[in-house]
Parts: C-alpha cells; structure tokens; sequence
C-alpha cells in the first residue's frame, strides 16, 4: 500500500480508568451526611485524580442521574480505550440490568464501590446486579473506597 493510503489505528488509552457514579451521588456532603460522610463526590474526585496523575494514569471521573446516560457512557468508555472502571451505582445497583449488561458487553474489568456497607442496611440492599461480573466490591469505608479500588486499578493497568 502507498504511504498516503495506510490507515493508522488510535491508540487505545488502555492505561485510563472511568470513575462512574450514579443517582443522587452528586449530593455527596449534603445527604444524609451520618450515612454517606461530609466529602463532596467533587473532593473524591480531585483527590483520585491526583492519585491517578502521580501514578501516570489518565483518569475521568462521571456521574449522572440517569439510567440511560449512564449506560452510554459505559459503552463510550469502550470506544474510548478505557482500561478499568470504578462503578458506584448508587440506587440502580438493585434495579440495572440495562448498566450491568453494559458492562459485560463491553468487558472493561470493574470495581464496585458503595459508601455504605450495603449488607448492613435493609435486607434489599445486599444483593446488587453488579457483584458477580465484578473483578471485586468494597463496602462500607466512605470516600476512601475509591482510593483503594483506584489503587487496585492502577496496578492492574500497570501489570499488562
């Protein structure tokens, strides 16, 4: 093939990680702070994104109060090379088949992250769609649930 007519493929940003966040998560420090904490989704976010720079990961962080939306992105994130997805999806943890066949259709490995320990609320709450097609869950230690999955994510990036 000439030089002019050889098609170059984008390199995938396999070393990126997706922060997805859905309902109600941009009220982070305003409700229900004894439950969810005083930290803003916005602090959680600058404080991955740092971590993430330190690391030399590229990190974006999401979040949407829509089903559909949420979904979209996740099946962007693909397109977009993303390598490895933090997901705390909030209230359609026990209703989104829609958001859990999204990911295993696009099989970006995932952590799923809940503030709260799920399993130590009301009995509904302990069975999540997203638990088993996770690489894994933690529960239950606020804002700092964020930092050890993205911890775990930047390695596993860093280990391909």
């Amino acid at each position: 093939m000439p030089p002019s007519t050889v098609k170059t493929k984008k390199t995938p940003k396999t070393k990126s990680v997706l922060v997805l966040n859905g309902p109600n998560l941009n009220l982070l420090g305003a409700r229900e702070p004894k439950l969810y904490g005083k930290e803003t989704l916005a602090q959680i976010n600058r404080r991955l994104e740092a971590t993430a720079r330190a690391a030399g990961v590229s990190l974006g962080c999401f979040q949407s109060n829509h089903e559909g939306v949420l979904v979209d992105r996740i099946q962007q994130a693909k397109r977009d090379g993303v390598g490895f997805i933090i997901l705390n999806p909030a209230g359609y943890s026990y209703s989104s088949v829609a958001m859990r066949d999204a990911l295993t259709g696009v099989q970006i490995p995932f952590i799923e992250v809940h503030l709260s320990n799920i399993h130590a609320r009301e009995p509904w709450r302990a069975h999540t769609h997203f638990t088993a097609v996770a690489v894994g869950s933690v529960l239950g230690l606020g804002g700092r649930g964020y930092d050890l999955a993205l911890d775990y994510a930047i390695a596993r990036l860093k280990s391909r």
